[in-house]
Order: structure tokens, then sequence, then C-alpha cells
């Protein structure tokens, strides 16, 4: 089988979607067979795929400005991938709108259906084309992968398709140590991007409710891509004036740079009022870091009963969970340890083999038609 993978989340800073698609490319390569082939596709004016990104995978990186290319695929159903990289059985666009292709098998990835509830918080080419065509590109998909059970349900229930044609590939847990023991000296961390679903607003109230409780509590840290910079994103929220100096903005984080935030973290807080999956979490489980999340979304299936579930719109349930965890030393090397063995739960190779299964079902879908 002939498989090409759309690689583009993952050419530049990898937020969650290129995570996911660096970690399920770099999963599928390991499990071909002779007769297989994987590729990754990639297009950019500028950027160009990095040799050898993914072990065992060709690459297809043609000069085409992004933008140009996803108005050409997402509103005119043109060009043909065909005409751009070499034949495949299998096809697969890791968001939730169909690749153009004469022949090959075609899949989507749904991570969430934010797109859907708030248009407006959502990027102008996001906000253009995937409420509009989403829900008839996945109908017309010979497979859908989502990231959750919870993002599942909702496509299902949502776009009316059968659950049979939808696959879970969940992010796996990333190839990093369990850190020594910690104290409750290190920050309070935040990783993400800086949008209004994951709800920085009311966690910086929360904080300035706990300095206000306990001036002595560690630092915030916001670590994470910010649209514009850290001002517009702090200066506007009026609890910011008292705390200003206590809370630090990073901007995006590499991978090594996010492995050292987890590693001198108190605790991780992801307060999201919407979440297909939640990497960050899995993340700080990963390595032994308290998580305090919320309520919402595919959290609880995340995080499951190692972390502390919060509702997000209650500034005093987050800032008193705060409190609790820095507070209760026991209670963090309790959270530490069930987050470990929860985090062991969710495993690269276990996704990447339900999406080569997945790959052989759209295939036969394909050739039935």
């Amino acid at each position: 089988m002939d498989i090409l993978i759309d690689y583009r989340p993952a050419l530049r800073q990898r937020t969650g979607v290129g995570e996911y698609a660096h970690g399920l490319a770099s999963a599928l390569a390991t499990l071909l067979r002779p007769e297989d082939s994987l590729k990754l596709f990639s297009s950019s004016w500028k950027d160009r795929l990095q040799p050898a990104v993914v072990a065992g995978a060709g690459q297809i990186d043609v000069r085409i400005p992004v933008r140009v290319l996803n108005f050409a695929w997402h509103r005119l159903e043109w060009p043909p991938v065909e005409w751009l990289a070499p034949s495949a059985d299998v096809v697969h666009s890791l968001h939730p709108l169909l690749i153009p292709s004469r022949s090959a098998a075609r899949l989507v990835t749904i991570h969430d259906l934010h797109f859907l509830d708030r248009p407006e918080q959502t990027t102008a080419e996001i906000r253009r084309d995937y409420p509009a065509l989403a829900p008839r590109h996945a109908r017309r998909a010979d497979g859908i992968v989502v990231n959750s059970k919870h993002t599942g349900q909702q496509v299902s229930d949502r776009f009316g398709i059968s659950p049979d044609r939808i696959t879970v590939c969940y992010p796996g847990r990333p190839d990093w140590p369990r850190r020594g023991d910690t104290t409750a000296a290190g920050p309070i961390l935040f990783v993400g991007t800086a949008e209004p679903r994951k709800n920085l607003a009311r966690l910086v109230e929360a904080y300035a409710a706990l300095v206000q409780r306990s001036p002595n509590v560690p630092d915030l840290v916001i670590a994470g891509a910010v649209p514009d910079n850290d001002e517009a994103l702090l200066s506007a929220n009026p609890a910011i004036g008292p705390i200003r100096s206590r809370v630090k903005v990073t901007g995006y984080v590499t991978d090594l740079e996010r492995q050292r935030l987890y590693r001198e973290a108190s605790l991780l807080v992801l307060p999201s009022l919407a979440e297909g999956f939640g990497i960050t979490a899995l993340e700080a489980m990963t390595v032994g870091v308290p998580v305090v999340a919320s309520r919402r979304g595919a959290l609880p299936e995340v995080v499951g009963d190692a972390g502390i579930l919060i509702d997000p719109e209650n500034v005093v349930d987050l800032s008193n969970a705060l409190e609790r965890v820095l507070s209760d030393e026991g209670l963090r090397r309790s959270m530490a340890e069930r987050g470990v063995l929860r985090a062991r739960q969710f495993s690269w190779t276990e996704s990447a083999e339900r999406l080569y299964d997945a790959y052989h079902t759209a295939h036969r879908r394909r050739s039935t038609r």
C-alpha cells in the first residue's frame, strides 16, 4: 500500500496538531511492510522539510504557498494531488477537509468541532472553510480519524456519520523520562497556544486571587505561541495589574525547552473551555507533573482520576485547586504517581496500528464504490 500523509501541520512550530502529525507518521513508518511505502507531503513558499524528519518515510516538498494551495484544494477541489506527488492508494489529510485525488482512498482528521461552536475564535481561513465544508467532506471521506472518543462521538452525532467509519487514534505519550522528586517551588505552568478557548483570562484571575491569599506562591508561566504579543494577551485583563511581574509569557517553546519547563514546574494547569484531546496534559503526566485540568471536552478522558478536574468558568474553583496542589506535598506525589500510570495507556504504536487498519478499510471501501 502506498500512503501519502499531509505533513504540513508539523512543518514549522509544532502545536498540538503538528505533534500529532509527526507522532503518528513516525510510529506508522515503523510498522510498514516491504510492499508498503509512506510519503510525507508538504507545501510552502519559504519553509522546507528537514531531511529524514521521519525515518523510513519519503518526502514530497513543493514550493507552493500554503494559503494558495489550501484555497484551491478547499474551494475548488483542484488540482488533484497526483499533479504534485506520485499516485498513492491512500491520501490522509491532517485536518477536516479532503485532499483532492483522482483515485486514492481519502481520509480526514477531525481534532475537535470548535470551529463550528465558536468560529469567531478561529483564524480567517478556518472561519472561511471549515464550518461550511467540513460536514460534507466528512460524509464523503472514505475514513475519519479522530484523536479521542469524545471527538468521535461529536462527529458521529453532529455530522450523522456511522461510528464504524470513525477511528480513534489517541496521541501517544512522549519518550521522555520521569523527572525526579520536586517541591512546590517550581512555577505554575500552562503550555499551549494562547487562544480564547484556552481560557487564559480566567487563569490569570484565579492566579491573582491565589497570590492575594498566599503571596509566596510560585510564578505563573504561560508557554506557547502567542498570536500578537504578551502585552496584548495580558494588559487587557484588569486582574493583571498587581501580579504583572509574576506572570511570565515565553512565546513558542521548542521540544527541549518544553521538557525543561515540565521538569521545573510545580504543576500544569489546563483550564480550557474546549479540547479535542489536550496533549500537554499527557506530556505533563508522562514526566510526573501534577495536572489541574478543565472538566470539558476530552480532558476527563485523558486525565481520568490522575488529576484534579475543575469547572473552567469558576475562578474560585480553579484558584482553590491550584492552592490545594501547591500546599499538599502528599497530594502532589500521589498525583504524580497516578499520572505516570495514566500516561502509559497512550501509545503512538497502538494508534499507528489502528491507523494502518483504517487505511486498509478505507482502501477497500474506495475499491467497492
